[in-house]
């Protein structure tokens, strides 16, 4: 199965060490902040699957290239012509990096996943308005649920199967067929995460891509999570299993401040007018009408791009390809197990999904609860005490977590009390998240693994110190200490101490 068109540089072991030259070049890692207790600490960033760290080497390349910017869409002078060749470039690189052939496009596009999904929806149900049925699962995210149903007539969530450990895995595969022989000829497309944001367990998409396209249906993949993380492609030697739609996250690729990027089908685009028209894009413009270009990616572009994050996006795909994902991968799943068993062993941690990865794939994606401990008085106590970046809560994918801790049945739907009723915030339904980046290392596992056990084990001595925020998130706030945070970074302070440097 080809997975990327980026060919590694060099053998193995020396692609192992240009990954720990890389690891350390990330912004923030070094970043110190003040605790509770008086002391101050580096942080340790675990929330990567929120958003990831940014990479300074592609920030140093984008700034090289910001010497000959000058907005795109034009030939006659030599930046413009820089930057439009540098755009198209960008394109390529992303196409590669997925492994897509001349039949797929690339669309950077505003918000993220988000955006993405939201755009491809009204596409897929402007495109096939006679089947407006569409299949997802229970463990996506918001962005790849709420989408669906505000664009289709109908959406059909498929349960979860369990793992040999009798823990939540992966879509049922066998509900997703009785789901899609059911549907028939109404099926529109399969919309399906890559990995689980809570869980972080993948699904097989190539082999639901067979499914769907034997119904005639689409498949779209939702790969926020795990681009950066494991290898990807829409394609394969067998045409049935490549996919349709793939999206993805510039901010969780390590380039916050880059766009979401579509990478579709080109078919899928033509004999419709864009969703977003205006510059750009048009062949004739007068008063009363307009032609829109066949032209792709540009027909699906409007505006102007946002430059440096694309180019940002694309040198760090480009390097995360020359490195190998093959090597991202395993490193990734090394530290992942490291995680698993050491988190494990902790008296009253429950991990949500099996700890073995030999019998649940899963990327660097671990959620858990400590037994009679709030989630959000643990990730406070994380963070002040300790200096440890987690999150907490939902994750948006409540239908997922309210399953998972017990509180919807097997079809995802919660009791009407979680909507009416007033809950204890002490109380709220969420959970602990930890999860990976390539500058993520044992030592932060071991320090990570140390808090948790001594919170198990002292709870009660921290408990005094904290109360839940009255706004019903679950999460809660040191009594006396507080962390300022227009005191440690100011952008009018920068401003004006530029300024008054100066002026000196």
């Amino acid at each position: 199965m080809p997975v990327s068109r980026l060919m590694p540089l060099g053998s193995k072991a020396e692609r192992e060490a240009l990954l720990e030259a890389i690891r350390t070049q990330f912004y923030g890692l070094d970043t110190v902040y003040p605790l509770a207790d008086g002391r101050t600490a580096r942080r340790v960033y675990l929330d990567s699957a929120a958003s990831n760290l940014r990479m300074k080497v592609s920030d140093e390349i984008v700034h090289r290239a910001l010497a000959h910017y000058a907005n795109t869409h034009s030939q006659l002078h030599f930046g413009a012509r820089i930057m439009t060749d540098l755009y198209h470039h960008a394109h390529e690189i992303v196409r590669n990096f997925v492994g897509a052939t001349d039949e797929f496009t690339v669309v950077f596009n505003g918000n993220g996943v988000t955006g993405c999904i939201n755009r491809m929806a009204r596409v897929l149900a402007e495109k096939r308005p006679d089947r407006d049925v569409v299949i997802t699962s229970l463990m996506e995210h918001h962005a790849n649920d709420l989408p669906h149903r505000k664009h289709a007539r109908k959406v059909v969530h498929i349960p979860l199967a369990h793992d040999p450990d009798g823990e939540a895995g992966r879509v049922d595969l066998e509900a997703l067929q009785g789901a899609i022989e059911a549907h028939g000829g109404q099926l529109n497309y399969v919309a399906v995460t890559c990995a689980s944001n809570v869980t972080g367990v993948t699904n097989p998409i190539h082999d639901i891509a067979r499914m769907a396209h034997a119904a005639g249906a689409l498949v779209m993949v939702d790969a926020a999570q795990s681009a950066a993380h494991a290898p990807l492609s829409v394609t394969c030697k067998d045409p049935e299993e490549c996919i349709d739609v793939l999206v993805m996250s510039g901010h969780k690729i390590y380039t916050p401040g880059s766009p979401g990027v579509i990478v579709a089908r080109k078919a899928l685009f033509q004999g419709l007018e864009p969703q977003d028209v205006g510059g750009g894009i048009v062949n004739f413009v007068d008063a009363e009408r307009y032609t829109i270009t066949d032209n792709l990616p540009d027909r699906e572009e409007t505006g102007t791009p946002n430059i440096p994050g694309v180019l940002a996006l694309a040198a760090t795909m480009y390097l995360m390809g020359r490195i190998g994902m093959d090597v991202l991968e395993e490193d990734e799943r090394q530290l992942t197990q490291y995680a698993l068993d050491h988190f494990q062993a902790i008296p009253g941690l429950r991990i949500y999904g099996s700890h073995r990865l030999e019998v649940a794939d899963r990327i660097g994606v671990i959620t858990f609860n400590i037994d009679d401990l709030p989630h959000g008085f643990v990730t406070a106590v994380l963070n002040d005490y300790f200096g440890i970046a987690v999150r907490n809560e939902c994750f948006c994918a409540q239908p997922f977590v309210r399953q998972l801790l017990g509180i919807a049945d097997e079809h995802g739907v919660a009791p009407d009390s979680c909507m009416t009723r007033v809950h204890d915030p002490a109380q709220k339904p969420g959970m602990v998240r930890i999860s990976f980046g390539l500058y993520n290392t044992r030592v932060d596992v071991d320090v990570e693994a140390k808090a948790l056990r001594h919170i198990a084990e002292h709870a009660a001595s921290y408990a005094p110190n904290y109360v839940p925020v009255p706004d019903g998130s679950g999460d809660f706030r040191h009594r006396t200490f507080r962390f300022k945070p227009g005191e440690v970074f100011s952008l009018e302070n920068e401003v004006d101490d530029w300024l008054n440097r100066a002026g000196t």
